[in-house]
């Protein structure tokens, strides 16, 4: 079956409920009822009160018609979503024609269906629902019933003030659709991102599991196969020199088989007592190495350099922080002209890595944004189409390495020396934290820290 991607993951998610839509037209409605009715009977202005009752009970009229057909957790598609907030508009657009048009100071409510349409709607459907909007209001500015107000009084305001209600409207449009959109196009990137690199530590976690799981699988196999062998044992021990030869060629069969199996069986049995022992802790130079080891067939020159002052740190094996690290030595070999130089250190205090290439570097425009999802330097740094590359992997690599304690840093090489730097340090006790709690639960025959370095954190 096909992996779901992220981008689909979210991509549901980002349907208006139907829910939602309803409960806000059910607000509207209580607020244009009560201005409706407070302008009329609280204060007495002449207003034709029975339209504009028909054209509030439109909406309510759909709210029901809504509730009936569909459940509250339905989820809207793009169109239908942007025909109910179209709607809304026309709606608006009516009991403002009969009440004054523009110079009604609840006009600025043409902002609201498309603010809400900027925030969760393509951006095409956004840009109708403006024009739409802009388009009515133009209309309203010219074609309208006159403003409700005291019969003794007279009030006329100029069309300048009109106008000004009007580009009011046409730039509040254009600058909350813009920023909302923004604002929530970050947030479902972020979201999609984060998917991404869940499913990705899923997958690793997976591949990590599979040695247990044989192991598992071996140890429950192990009774029915000594069964097995005690029933051949018995029958070879029974028939004895009476067998036939096609038996006892059979039962010979059957002992190498059997025998087979135990040393199958044995070999991953063997994975779970490595896995709980020296294959989940490594030291920093072996993962340095196995780092390195897949791209020194690729043609770049690897400098590696693995240093430090007292014992070498090791950590437990960490499918997030192989794959992370991983990414980012891919990425420095991606773009290195001919050298890639990897160093390794380590202090009482501090272990950091240290991946440089001499490649062209980060971009300075998108240097300070490296490492955000759907940020990609691919172009900017090895000359290929834009849009080459979703921006997703140094996103995913510098979440998972920055979730084990590590800090990540990105720059490029000072002057004359050219290309990326990556900086990975982690404070050693967080780096061998995992390690420092098994020894003392005595689970791993690795050496032991020094004493005053052999506390769990």
């Amino acid at each position: 079956m096909k992996d779901p991607s992220p981008i689909d993951l979210v991509h549901d998610a980002r349907h208006l409920r139907l829910d939602t839509l309803v409960r806000l037209r059910w607000l509207a409605v209580a607020g244009q009822s009560a201005a409706v009715a407070g302008a009329h009977l609280g204060l007495g202005l002449p207003l034709p009160f029975g339209w504009c009752f028909l054209v509030i009970a439109t909406s309510s009229w759909l709210n029901l018609a809504l509730r009936v057909r569909y459940p509250a957790s339905h989820r809207l598609k793009d169109e239908a979503a942007a025909a109910l907030l179209a709607f809304d508009i026309v709606q608006l657009a009516a009991l403002l024609f009969l009440t004054g048009g523009l110079q009604n100071p609840f006009a600025l409510l043409f902002l609201a269906p498309v603010l809400i349409s900027a925030t969760a709607l393509p951006p095409a459907h956004t840009l109708a629902l403006g024009l739409l909007a802009v388009g009515l209001a133009t209309l309203l500015a010219l074609v309208h019933r006159p403003l409700p107000w005291f019969p003794a009084e007279r009030l006329d305001l100029p069309f300048l003030y009109v106008s000004g209600v009007w580009t009011a409207i046409l730039l509040g449009t254009a600058f909350t659709g813009v920023y909302a959109w923004r604002v929530a196009e970050e947030a479902r990137q972020l979201a999609q991102a984060l998917a991404a690199t869940e499913l990705v530590l899923a997958r690793e976690q997976h591949l990590s599991q599979l040695d247990g799981l044989a192991a598992a699988a071996a140890h429950e196999l192990g009774t029915p196969l000594a069964t097995i062998t005690v029933i051949a044992s018995e029958l070879d021990r029974a028939l004895g020199p009476q067998a036939t030869p096609a038996v006892a060629e059979d039962l010979k069969l059957l002992r190498d088989q059997v025998e087979r199996c135990r040393g199958i069986l044995s070999k991953l049995t063997s994975l779970d007592e490595d896995q709980s022992g020296f294959l989940e802790t490594i030291s920093l130079g072996h993962l340095v190495e196995e780092l390195v080891a897949p791209q020194r067939a690729l043609g770049i020159i690897l400098d590696v350099a693995v240093r430090g002052d007292g014992p070498e740190p090791h950590c437990r094996r960490n499918p997030g922080i192989l794959y992370g690290l991983s990414n980012v030595v891919d990425n420095a070999v991606d773009f290195a002209e001919s050298r890639v130089i990897i160093e390794a250190r380590w202090s009482a205090e501090r272990v950091t890595l240290e991946i440089r290439d001499d490649g062209p570097g980060f971009a300075p425009e998108v240097l300070l944004r490296v490492g955000e999802p759907y940020v990609t330097t691919r172009g900017a740094r090895s000359g290929e189409e834009s849009g080459s590359g979703l921006g997703l992997g140094l996103f995913i690599a510098k979440t998972l390495i920055e979730r084990s304690g590590a800090q990540m840093t990105l720059a490029n090489a000072a002057d004359p020396s050219t290309g990326a730097v990556v900086r990975i340090a982690w404070p050693r006790h967080v780096f061998e934290r995992d390690v420092a709690t098994r020894r003392i639960l005595g689970t791993t025959g690795a050496p032991t820290l020094t004493p005053a370095r052999d506390v769990p954190i």
